[in-house]
């Protein structure tokens, strides 16, 4: 595996849903998270069997061994009726009043992992998969209407640092406010911090 960073993930890979027979075929993929090697290792493929999610995987052309990164989508929707006023502010900012509604279809993504083997090296792998994912929702050929891509990002600043990068804007400014929407205990830490990028406008 050489690549530098005139890596293109659209031309140096392919994208295909990501199946048992994949993951047999490729090298075990990891991206040294626990929580998410075990997901992809076992419960992608449950969460398929029961319509809860669909995962895709991208294969590196100069190696079909190699796993670049896995995504886990699944359908999705902002609730503006069950968020507060200040939050739904936020998600309706570019939306025409005349199409304001209690209800916005999004994308969920679900799990995102990059392989360990091709983080560091200038590839910006997970930053290229969200920019793929942003221009499949716009696409012309997409079968459904989409307005947000949406994540409960893991609370960690390396993590939310990324999203933020890739135009991904918290619905509650402050974690006061989320905890507060979602009646946390103070004492119970809050784990993920919900973001969102508007497709229409970003």
């Amino acid at each position: 595996m050489k690549h530098g960073p005139d890596f293109n993930l659209v031309r140096d890979s392919v994208m295909y849903p990501y199946t048992e027979d994949v993951a047999a075929y490729c090298t075990p993929f990891t991206c040294m998270d626990k929580d998410l090697d075990e997901f992809f290792s076992r419960d992608a493929f449950f969460y398929e069997s029961e319509l809860l999610g669909k995962t895709y995987a991208w294969i590196d052309t100069s190696d079909p061994t190699k796993i670049l990164g896995l995504v886990t989508l699944a359908n999705d929707s902002v609730k503006a009726q069950f968020i507060s006023s200040t939050a739904r502010n936020r998600i309706q900012r570019h939306i025409t009043n005349a199409k304001r509604g209690m209800n916005y279809p999004a994308v969920l993504i679900g799990r995102l992992g990059v392989s360990s083997e091709y983080r560091g090296k200038g590839l910006n792998l997970g930053s290229q998969i969200l920019s793929f994912l942003k221009e499949w929702f716009r696409s012309k050929d997409n079968k459904t209407g989409c307005r947000f891509l949406v994540v409960d990002a893991y609370n960690n600043e390396p993590t939310l640092r990324f999203y933020e990068k890739n135009g991904f804007k918290y619905l509650y400014r402050t974690e006061e406010d989320e905890r507060s929407f979602l009646a946390l205990d103070r004492h119970e830490p809050l784990r993920t911090r919900f973001m969102f990028y508007d497709l229409r406008t970003e």
